[in-house]
This record gives C-alpha cells, sequence and structure tokens, in this order.
C-alpha cells in the first residue's frame, strides 16, 4: 500500500527520496486502512516498509506488529527536482511512452526501469517465500505504480 498523505503531497511538491511528515489527513488514512483490514479479517503474518519515515510511520499507524524495512521499495529518485512543484514534471514527449521512463536520469534521479527492476526483486522475493501467506508492504506511489505495470 501507498503512505498516507504528506506534507509534501498536500503542497504539490516531489518527493521521491526526500520525506515529508504525514498529514493530520495522512495519519487518518492510515486510521481507515487500519480499521479496513481489521473489519474484513486481514491478519498479515509478515510486514515491511520503504526506509522512508512517511512509510514507515504509516505502517506504524496501520499495525503495531514488528516489520523490516527495506531499501527495495523506496520511491524513486527524481534527481534535483526534489521538493520542486510538481508542476516541473516532465511532459511526456512521444506517443507511447509509459510514465518517466529515463527523462530524470540527466538530472541525477533514476530510470522508470531501474525503480520497476527494484521493486518487483525485491517484492518478488517476498511473494516467493513460503513462510509468508499475507503480507503488507508499505511504500510510494511511482514504486507501486511501476511493480503493476507491465
Amino acid at each position: 500500500m501507498r503512505h498516507g498523505q504528506t506534507l509534501f503531497n498536500l503542497r504539490k511538491k516531489i518527493q521521491g527520496w526526500s520525506d515529508s511528515p504525514l498529514t493530520e489527513e495522512g495519519i487518518r488514512q492510515a486510521g481507515y486502512a487500519s480499521r479496513y483490514f481489521e473489519e474484513n479479517g486481514i491478519a498479515f503474518d509478515h510486514a515491511y516498509s520503504s526506509t522512508q519515515e512517511r512509510a514507515s510511520d504509516t505502517l506504524e499507524l496501520v499495525t503495531d506488529m514488528p516489520y523490516e524495512r527495506l531499501k527495495g521499495i523506496k520511491e524513486m529518485n527524481f534527481g534535483i527536482y526534489e521538493g520542486e512543484r510538481e508542476a516541473l514534471h516532465q511532459p511526456r514527449t512521444r506517443e507511447g511512452q509509459k510514465s518517466f521512463e529515463d527523462e530524470y536520469v540527466k538530472f541525477g534521479g533514476e530510470a522508470m526501469s531501474a525503480v520497476q527492476e527494484r521493486v518487483n526483486a525485491t517484492l518478488t522475493e517476498l511473494l516467493e517465500c513460503e513462510s509468508q501467506q499475507t503480507i503488507l508492504a508499505v511504500s510510494h506511489g511511482a514504486a507501486c505504480y511501476f511493480f503493476t505495470l507491465k
């Protein structure tokens, strides 16, 4: 799942590897998720969080179970665009282009394929572990998007 709303989300700033605290709304969102899991009988046998505080703070509000922090599910690095206005995101420049592709590499950021590779490798390893039947992994918007992208 994605972390709750943060101050940067509210102010429409690019977060990436930068971090900002959860807002009151983000805290409420984590509470909603916690209640949803409880009311629907969803119990986790393992929990994981990105190494970024907004993700671990969200996880700690959702459950009090122990968890492991994983760099592999960290958000995409947007290079020099970190902390800047979302309006500065690069536009898609060609037909059929998927998301950001490698547009941020020239600005010190990550390529979409690199993010997809590390997120997929990390989560696939967790999902293939026989001792884990139901896991909770708290990550980020782009990381979650790239995990589902084919």
